[in-house]
């Protein structure tokens, strides 16, 4: 079959790999008819991530048509079945997932041990993405074979094309998430830091969720054009000081609630030297992440604010104005997605039209033309804010 392949640092490559195969009785294999590339794959893309290896298959963002499926799973899945596969494997036995604690499964990821010394803790499995979290063949690819498939996946009805439901896998629930950790109030003020594929998401859950007024943090105007059409006020933060223009917005008072929808690669201006010096402390190896939009919440919130992480960090960050954060009593909530938790009531609002995530999408071509179009994601070549590849 055809596969997205990681070769090193900014060498993806469309190679001919072996067909997956059923190796566990709760396995299935899928054959996939729609996978995109996420920001967090711009992360292994980048290099930013430890621990992938070359051949690796690249991808979490799939959905497609069950093909074969091991015994331990037939009674709940069956051939011809439409699935979306969420980015987390998960087991749906062990204490966290009774718990609906879906990223943190305590035996999905395979590689455990080694998660366990890089973390403190592993996460549950991640398709496509690094050995820390399992070393899963992704998703970007003909075929996929799915783990603990009987738990992991949500089985989808005919009649609603897959540019409506690929995203249950990802980036909706993840930002749905970042909006539900808020937990949102009539009258608040939701300020959102990142307006790519998951900001989307989190501007326009937080406003179904009944946010009074949401504020949209980003430079590119494809994407401050976007979340302004969701009904956001935006800033530009390369021509507006983003501290200024909240407090200015808020009375002075600062949002009650903020989102992180950026993670590990906070823009680096040099109008900001903490994010300079952050980039330098990147590319020396003496921190793996760049905070600067983090240290900016906490400047900004209201105390008494909720500080909501989804975007994606990696390591170890600098400097972070914890008294601040203390004195200001501050609550911080974060994980990687617990997708199953929220993928029932955000199919109900797909069928209900509710919701259409397809609204991202700017871009669609074939696998083929995968490793291009990781280019054109990066450098938002086109005004590009998201893409689906067609196996």
């Amino acid at each position: 079959m055809r596969a997205l392949v990681w070769h090193g640092k900014e060498d993806i490559r469309c190679d001919t790999v072996s067909d997956p195969e059923i190796e566990d009785a709760r396995d299935a294999i899928i054959k996939v008819t729609s996978c995109a590339i996420c920001g967090s794959d711009l992360h292994l893309f980048h290099n930013l991530v430890p621990a992938m290896l070359p051949g690796d298959i690249m991808g979490h963002e799939s959905m497609g048509e069950v093909v074969e499926v091991g015994s331990g799973a037939r009674h709940t899945l069956k051939k011809g079945d439409r699935v979306v596969i969420p980015f987390t494997i998960t087991c749906g036995e062990c204490e966290q997932c009774r718990r609906q604690n879906f990223s943190v499964c305590e035996r999905s990821n395979r590689k455990k041990f080694l998660a366990d010394k890089v973390f403190g803790h592993a996460t549950a499995g991640l398709f496509g993405y690094s050995h820390l979290t399992g070393g899963y063949p992704g998703g970007q690819a003909e075929y996929l074979r799915v783990p603990f498939a009987d738990s992991t996946h949500v089985k989808v009805p005919d009649g609603i094309p897959d540019d409506k439901l690929l995203f249950l896998s990802d980036i909706l629930p993840t930002g749905w998430q970042a909006a539900v950790q808020c937990d949102i109030q009539p009258r608040d003020t939701v300020a959102i830091w990142g307006c790519g594929p998951v900001g989307q998401m989190a501007i326009r859950s937080a406003i179904l969720l009944g946010a009074e007024q949401v504020v949209a943090i980003d430079c590119l105007p494809e994407r401050l054009s976007m979340a302004e059409a969701a009904g956001a006020t935006t800033i530009d933060f390369l021509n507006e000081s983003v501290i200024e223009r909240l407090n200015e917005i808020t009375g002075g008072k600062g949002p009650e609630k903020c989102i992180d929808a950026i993670g590990t690669e906070s823009h680096v201006t040099l109008s900001q030297p903490d994010t300079v010096l952050d980039r330098a402390k990147q590319m020396m190896l003496l921190e793996n992440d760049r905070p600067h939009a983090l240290r900016e919440m906490i400047y900004v919130c209201r105390p008494a604010g909720v500080i909501s992480i989804v975007g994606v960090y990696t390591g170890l960050v600098d400097k972070l104005p914890m008294g601040m954060a203390m004195n200001k009593g501050l609550t911080f909530r974060m994980a990687q997605t617990h997708v199953a938790r929220w993928t029932d009531d955000l199919l109900r609002l797909i069928e209900d039209d509710e919701i259409d995530p397809s609204f991202v999408i700017t871009h669609k071509a074939d696998l083929a033309d995968g490793p291009e179009m990781y280019r054109t994601f990066r450098d938002k070549q086109d005004s590009c804010i998201k893409v689906v590849l067609n196996p």
